[in-house]
């Protein structure tokens, strides 16, 4: 299940009612195409909100590729969350074949 230090999209997706997945990209980032039933919390004001994060599923943090998902995830880490990052974040995420929705309702795209 993980690889280079994440879970795998097909992983997550298989298993997805066992995650929670937290996107931490930018709202035009989520707004393009995120996955459904994903929570958003832009990085930079993760600190802050933490509250609004369930302690009670593993969390799942998710980017574009990756990087900024890995820095969430092991800040989560530091606070008492299960954590994990999504490896490849929304690029590997679609290469894999799943769908992302846009806010608009319509088919998603990765920015």
């Amino acid at each position: 299940m993980r690889q280079n230090g994440g879970v795998l999209p097909t992983d997550v997706s298989k298993q997805r009612s066992a995650f929670h997945l937290l996107d931490v990209r930018e709202q035009d980032e989520w707004d393009a195409g995120h996955i459904d039933g994903s929570q958003h919390i832009p990085l930079g004001q993760l600190g802050a909100r933490l509250d609004e994060i369930p302690r009670d599923r593993d969390v799942v943090a998710v980017c574009r590729s990756g990087s900024r998902s890995d820095r969430a995830a092991k800040g989560l880490r530091a606070r008492g969350y299960q954590a994990e990052n999504l490896d490849g974040g929304v690029t590997a995420w679609t290469r894999a074949g799943l769908p992302l929705v846009a806010s608009s309702g319509g088919p998603g795209r990765v920015i």
